[in-house]
């Protein structure tokens, strides 16, 4: 199986209010799916879009506020934050389904994008046709917890580097660089948005397999500080999430047929949550890649494709 390749015919920015302007395209015909990007802050840009049939799948991309083609953009300090919580991401999606007329969509995500689609799903669970979910991350403390602390003891000589970066505000780390990325002073924002990516890239590139170099990083100056900015401001607050709260209620997706798909050598989001994730979800099955990690594979892309494929005529 190949990807496809096809342009949106259709794109418009919806009015979300508190000031929110979400963008968003369209492409295909048939079932409609809502491709969820991850990050929080890495923009939509098309993700997703190659893995659907035209002809089968009626495909929606969206930016998620304050990133993207969406404004206004966090890349400008004076911008606030104080709406940019999980709950009014879940609003601003239900917002966009009933603004095109679908009565429920597929829901396909990826990293922070399951955890958006997760959290979506369980509360609008009628709007939800089915899922599938790459390289899947829930946001829960333990996650966040590794990825940014955890994860040193295979990494001490970057993680000193990304530690070194931020101001020790009580130990915690997230809030210093939010501090840092909301500073008036550009060079200020722009460094840290760099130590940031930088300790992004080194855990993404060192993963056994599929390790890839400078993907956070090889964006513009802008995209660094929305990425870092929204990241530190989400996982900071844990998602505004209870502990574990996607797992504890999964049951709420009790019916949705799902596909989860996971690289094994996956080092920012291990595997286990994804497998506990589908132990605990008999509509889900869990794909495990042996040669991917988090930014994936040839395999995991073709694990990708046929997952995509089982839901044409579902």
């Amino acid at each position: 199986m190949r990807p496809f390749t096809v342009e949106p015919d259709a794109s418009g920015m919806l009015d979300a209010g508190e000031g929110q302007q979400i963008y968003w395209d369209a492409s295909g015909s048939g079932k409609p799916v809502l491709c969820v990007h991850g990050g929080p802050g890495g923009g939509g840009a098309g993700f997703g879009r190659s893995g659907f049939d035209p002809e089968k799948f009626r495909v929606v991309v969206f930016d998620q506020r304050g990133c993207g083609r969406s404004t206004p953009s966090v890349a400008d300090p004076a911008v606030s934050l104080e709406h940019q919580t999980t709950e009014r991401l879940i609003a601003d999606m239900e917002k966009l389904r009933v603004h095109l007329g679908f009565e429920n969509w597929l829901l396909y995500g990826g990293s922070w994008g399951a955890t958006l689609a997760l959290a979506y799903a369980q509360r609008h669970p009628e709007r939800v046709s089915g899922i599938v979910l790459v390289a899947a991350f829930t946001s829960s403390p333990d996650e966040i917890d590794w990825l940014y602390r955890g994860v040193r003891r295979l990494l001490p000589a970057q993680w000193e580097a990304f530690r070194a970066g931020a101001p020790d505000l009580d130990g915690d780390l997230l809030a210093g660089y939010s501090q840092l990325l909301a500073s008036p002073d550009r060079a200020v924002q722009l460094r840290a948005a760099r130590d940031w990516c930088a300790w992004e890239d080194a855990v993404i590139s060192h993963e056994w397999v599929g390790g890839r170099t400078g993907q956070f990083s090889a964006g513009t100056d802008d995209e660094l500080i929305t990425l870092a900015r929204l990241c530190a401001h989400y996982y900071g607050h844990h998602a505004w999430l209870e502990d574990d709260q996607l797992l504890r209620d999964i049951h709420l997706l009790h019916g949705i047929p799902a596909v989860l798909i996971h690289g094994r050598a996956d080092l920012s989001a291990p595997l286990r949550k994804a497998w506990q994730l589908a132990q605990a979800w008999p509509d889900a099955e869990l794909v495990v890649i042996d040669d991917a990690g988090h930014t994936g594979s040839p395999s995991m892309g073709t694990a990708v494709l046929e997952a995509i494929a089982r839901f044409e005529d579902r």
